[in-house]
């Protein structure tokens, strides 16, 4: 087997979901602010910033999946019913926010069932997110050994633990923070100085939640430790919370200052420096701590063959992002909208 191809399709899936990650997240974290707004015009306000949006960004989540599922089907095998039910969870809390998108728009004169449902699948699928994030990084149990291959060992409810829950809750407020500094941004008026006003507070809660899980992964798992905090290791790696604790105070500068891009931008590149931190954890495992990306991923031939129509597809998906994101660049402002 090449070994090239699987680190090839690894840097695919993990842009991937960086990209929805980013893109979805403020689009996640609107909803999430959706009950600290009492008047329905501004939360119309609100949708409007990501009405040309929000059903492309979740393109990426799509590519993420699906390319685990062509290029490690090994992984997938484990990983789905290690996570069966935080998956389906956020997929119908995905489902709920969309139908409610649609749906408010022209429910009149009362939103409010749908205020609650949109509300509801974002805060859901962000916390789902995050639980699935927390399964992962304390390791999946897994049987190497039979003539199928490696197969999920585990019970239904391994990824119910406090980790998990605290890797949710840290997935929500960052969710809240990138729409908070997104509303920031695109609107004026009331929204955007109460966005301002709610960033701060958010940025703080998200810093400190990231610095719990930073200390219980190593504290939970041994290899962690041994991969951040051992020698030579520490000496090249030290410089990453170094640098995520300058642009979270970069952040919180911009914001005082009432800033507009920068503590957007900087929000994104916490969840940047996050998921970098997350790919030296783990590597070279897919399915931490038992199956690396080589022994997960599919017949070289397989993976060449989507490969191809990856390449052509990915540059299109991301000049469609960026082509729709400039046509509708500017603020949103009270009264206006796309529907």
């Amino acid at each position: 087997m090449e070994w090239y191809l699987p680190l090839a399709w690894a840097w695919i899936i993990g842009a991937a979901v960086a990209m929805y990650v980013i893109l979805d997240g403020f689009d996640l974290g609107i909803g999430i602010l959706f009950p600290f707004t009492k008047d329905e015009h501004e939360r119309d306000q609100m949708m409007n910033t990501v009405a040309p949006f929000w059903d492309g960004n979740e393109t990426w989540l799509v590519l993420g999946g699906g390319g685990l599922w062509v290029a490690f089907p090994k992984a997938y095998a484990v990983i789905m019913p290690a996570l069966y039910l935080p998956v389906i969870v956020m997929l119908l809390a995905l489902i709920f926010r969309g139908v409610s998108f649609e749906f408010r728009w022209v429910a009149k004169p009362n939103k409010s069932v749908w205020n609650v449902t949109f509300a509801g699948g974002s805060i859901v699928a962000a916390f789902c997110q995050g639980l699935i994030l927390g399964g992962l990084i304390q390791g999946v149990d897994v049987q190497t050994q039979g003539a199928l291959g490696p197969q999920f060992a585990g019970g239904a409810l391994d990824w119910a633990t406090p980790f998990g829950a605290l890797c949710g809750i840290g997935v929500v407020l960052g969710y809240a923070l990138l729409g908070a500094t997104w509303l920031a941004m695109k609107t004026d008026g009331e929204v955007a100085a109460r966005s301002r006003r709610q960033a701060a507070p958010l940025l703080i809660a998200m810093i400190v939640a990231m610095g719990l899980v930073s200390l219980w992964t190593p504290l939970l798992v041994d290899r962690i430790w041994e991969r951040w905090f051992s020698l030579p290791n520490l000496l090249f790696l030290w410089p990453i919370p170094l640098v995520t604790a300058g642009v979270a105070w970069l952040v919180w500068r911009g914001i005082e200052n009432g800033r507009e891009i920068g503590p957007f931008v900087g929000s994104i590149a916490l969840f940047v420096l996050g998921f970098i931190g997350l790919a030296i954890s783990t590597y070279p495992y897919l399915v931490p701590p038992h199956i690396t990306f080589w022994d997960a991923a599919a017949a070289p031939a397989s993976q060449i063959f989507m490969g191809v129509g990856t390449v052509v597809m990915f540059p299109i998906i991301m000049g469609y992002t960026v082509f729709v994101y400039w046509i509708f660049r500017g603020k949103v402002r009270a009264g206006e909208g796309y529907h």
